[in-house]
C-alpha cells in the first residue's frame, strides 16, 4: 500500500482532490452545474458553474458549507429564540441562587462540553460562574469506564457532585447517547435544571423531553455532524450570552 495516499477521511470530505477528470465531471456533489456568476471568480468552466481546478472546488465547497450553516442558524433561530431566553432566565436564576453547571458529551461534543464550562467559568466579559466539564478528569473517566461502564461515566459524577439547583448541561450530535440519557436522569431526580443539545430528530433526548426529564432541548434539524456541531456552538453561546445579561440586570442573592 502507498503510504503517500490520502486519508479515507480527507478522501471523503473533498473527494474531487483525488478523482480524475472524467469522475469530476459526474460526481453529483460536484458537477455543481448552476451557471450562475459566482462561479466567475473560482475558475468555472464557461457558464457550467461547475468548478474546473482543485483551488476552484475547494473554494466552491466553502461557500457552499458557509452557506449551509448560515440557513441553518436561522432555522434554529426561528425555531427556539423565545425558549432559549426561558432557558438562559432559567440557568440564571440558579446561578444567582449558588448553583453550579455541570457539561458533558462524548467525542467532538465532549470538546464542546469543555468549551461550554470554560465560557461560563472563566467569559470574556460578566460574571464568573461556576461550572465544571464531566470530560476533562481522564483518570475519573477510564476508573469509571473500566471498572464499571462507559454508560455510566457522567451519571456517577452528577451523582457525586450534583445537588439541588445546579444545572446539567450535555451535548450529543445523534440524540441517542446512553451516557447522557442516564446522567440527565440522575441530574432530574436530584432537582438540577436539564438542558440537552441534540442533532437529526433529537433521538433518545426527544424522549426524555417528551417525559420532562429534560427542562430544555434544542433540536438542530439536520443530518450532518458538522453542521450539526457548529449550529450548537451558537446554542450555547447565545445561552451564555443571554444568561450573563440577565445577571448582570440584578444583584446576586447567593445561597
Amino acid at each position: 500500500m502507498d503510504d503517500r495516499a490520502p486519508a479515507e477521511g480527507i478522501h471523503s470530505l473533498y473527494p474531487f482532490l483525488y478523482a480524475d477528470r472524467a469522475a469530476r465531471s459526474t460526481h453529483p456533489d460536484l458537477a455543481g452545474d448552476t451557471g450562475d456568476a459566482r462561479g466567475a471568480g473560482h475558475g468555472h468552466q464557461g457558464g457550467t458553474g461547475r468548478p474546473a481546478s482543485p483551488v476552484g472546488h475547494v473554494n466552491w465547497s466553502t461557500e457552499v458549507k458557509a452557506e449551509e450553516i448560515v440557513r441553518l442558524r436561522e432555522q434554529v433561530a426561528e425555531l427556539y429564540t423565545d425558549r432559549l431566553a426561558e432557558c438562559a432566565e432559567a440557568m440564571a436564576a440558579r446561578f444567582d441562587a449558588g448553583g453550579r453547571l455541570f457539561t458533558f458529551g462524548n467525542g467532538g461534543s465532549s470538546t464542546d462540553a469543555q468549551e461550554v464550562a470554560t465560557a461560563f467559568l472563566h467569559p470574556r466579559h460578566g460574571r464568573p460562574l461556576p461550572a465544571l466539564s464531566l470530560t476533562t478528569d481522564v483518570a475519573l473517566v477510564t476508573a469509571l469506564s473500566n471498572d464499571v461502564g462507559f454508560d455510566v461515566v457522567f451519571a456517577r459524577q452528577v451523582a457525586a457532585l450534583g445537588r439541588p439547583g445546579d444545572i446539567a448541561l450535555g451535548l450529543s450530535t445523534s440524540g441517542g447517547s446512553s451516557n447522557l440519557v442516564q446522567a440527565f436522569e440522575e441530574a432530574w431526580g436530584r432537582g438540577m435544571l436539564t438542558v440537552g443539545l441534540a442533532g437529526y430528530e433529537g433521538g433518545r433526548l426527544a424522549e426524555l423531553a417528551e417525559l420532562d426529564v429534560l427542562d430544555y432541548l434544542f433540536v438542530i434539524p439536520s443530518a450532518s455532524v458538522h453542521r450539526i456541531q457548529e449550529a450548537q456552538t451558537t446554542v450555547y453561546h447565545v445561552l451564555w450570552e443571554v444568561t450573563q445579561r440577565v445577571l448582570g440586570s440584578r444583584a446576586p442573592t447567593g445561597r
